[in-house]
């Protein structure tokens, strides 16, 4: 017999929780769906007789040379409307921890350990590959190790799945961290040539930014030029500008006030801000760095043919399929056997082999990471970029296989997670456990 306490992962969470990150994934799986065609259109564009022009637009360059901002389109998209993404990032991660159902250490292990373990297998997989090809192949090391929410979330709007909400949450928990350690690596690992008095200026608007907010001022034309000039501070200063997103987000408070704090004050600036802005990031700022970043002259079979020669296409296909993989069921499994830790009731462990595949989803941030690694003048520029959009295809597919068979299960979890007999606006399913009412 099994003894009744043992911890259970993946278990479902709060309805409050549950409705929060349902509307979240709502907003991220239209961001997805122009994603794919931001995708798409690059990419045709960039192949077709008006290459040139996508080239062009893509490189022509505006902005003010005496504030370091005359940038190429291109640059602002990967500077400047990705830090909107990770700003967004930022807010929903404070959030988690400090008024989700992640504040609870317990329930935050295991999505945690999974992105660890996502971010480092496939970087042995792309190190182990290009090994002996030296150095500057080996900047690209951190390609593989991001996954796009929205590429994934709109893999499973495509498929029709009705994934849990346990599910639900644990996906999105694991790209939230997944882009916070992204962000880290950016940071330490990619900086451009660094002025340090610009970054030491740079924390001058940001302490103003979060004393105003600890204040719970929200008025835009105070906040939003501060924050432009910790961004311009930070761009200058030699650190990737998207760093100042996110610090940007940690500073917002989540918690209503400060006199009656406590995770159940209720929605602070944190939500408040992340309603206004995530639709800007999801539909707007990712889909924009999409279309100038996805855009590769493919160059036909030859060129298909001559990306593939190159270790540094294999390693990240590899990383983003094989690694992903190993990287997030296998640490899942080990939180399991050193926990004593079961998974929750209804779910299997098909279900965990079917978010670690659609964890190698990795688009966005590698992207970025690729334009960090090589530089445009380099083979491997292109190859790399190839390979994110491959590996990503073919883990998106996998997945699509493994929890399109799992629908039929889903649907009737779902059917129960809607069922509220004593007509309470509460589904009886979340009140079955006094920690969960």
């Amino acid at each position: 017999m099994k003894p009744a306490h043992r911890p259970r992962i993946f278990s479902r969470g709060s309805y409050g929780e549950s409705v929060r990150i349902s509307t979240i994934l709502r907003s991220e799986t239209v961001g997805g769906a122009l994603l794919l065609a931001a995708t798409v259109i690059a990419l045709i564009w960039a192949n077709s007789p008006l290459a040139d022009g996508y080239f062009n637009l893509r490189d022509f360059r505006i902005g003010p040379e005496s504030l370091h901002l005359n940038l190429s389109l291109g640059t602002w998209a990967s500077d400047g409307l990705l830090a909107i993404f990770f700003f967004v990032a930022g807010l929903e991660l404070k959030r988690e921890f400090v008024a989700g159902d992640l504040r609870n250490p317990a329930r935050a292990v295991v999505p945690i350990a999974a992105a660890v373990g996502g971010v480092i297998v496939p970087a042995l997989f792309f190190v182990v590959v290009n090994f002996s090809a030296g150095p500057e192949v080996l900047k690209g090391w951190a390609i593989p190790t991001a996954t796009d929410i929205a590429f994934a979330l709109a893999v499973l709007a495509v498929i029709s799945t009705h994934l849990p909400s346990a599910l639900r949450t644990f996906l999105l928990t694991l790209a939230v961290v997944d882009d916070l350690i992204a962000i880290a690596i950016i940071a330490v690992f990619y900086p451009g040539e660094m002025h340090f008095g610009f970054l030491a200026l740079a924390v001058l608007p940001l302490l103003a930014f979060t004393w105003l907010v600890q204040k719970r001022i929200r008025s835009w034309y105070l906040l939003i030029p501060l924050a432009a000039a910790t961004w311009a501070l930070v761009h200058a200063s030699g650190v990737h500008a998207t760093v100042a997103g996110v610090l940007l987000g940690f500073a917002v408070p989540v918690i209503r006030s400060a006199k009656n704090g406590g995770p159940d004050a209720g929605p602070g600036m944190a939500e408040h801000f992340e309603h206004r802005m995530r639709p800007i990031s999801a539909g707007l700022a990712v889909p924009l760095f999409a279309f100038f970043s996805a855009g590769v002259a493919l160059g036909g079979i030859a060129g298909l043919k001559s990306a593939f020669a190159d270790t540094v296409a294999i390693g990240i296909v590899l990383a983003l399929v094989a690694g992903k993989f190993i990287g997030v069921l296998g640490t899942t499994w080990l939180v399991t056997k050193t926990t004593k830790a079961e998974l929750d009731d209804g779910l299997a462990w098909i279900d965990v082999v079917g978010l670690a595949l659609l964890a190698g989803v990795g688009f966005t941030v590698s992207l970025l990471i690729s334009e960090l690694s090589f530089g445009s003048d380099s083979p491997h520029y292109s190859h790399a970029k190839v390979a994110i959009l491959t590996g990503s295809v073919i883990a998106a597919l996998l997945a699509a296989v493994v929890l399109r068979s799992r629908n039929r299960h889903y649907r009737k979890i779902a059917e129960l997670e809607e069922l509220d007999e004593d007509n309470d606006g509460i589904p009886d399913v979340y009140q079955q456990r006094p920690d969960q009412q």
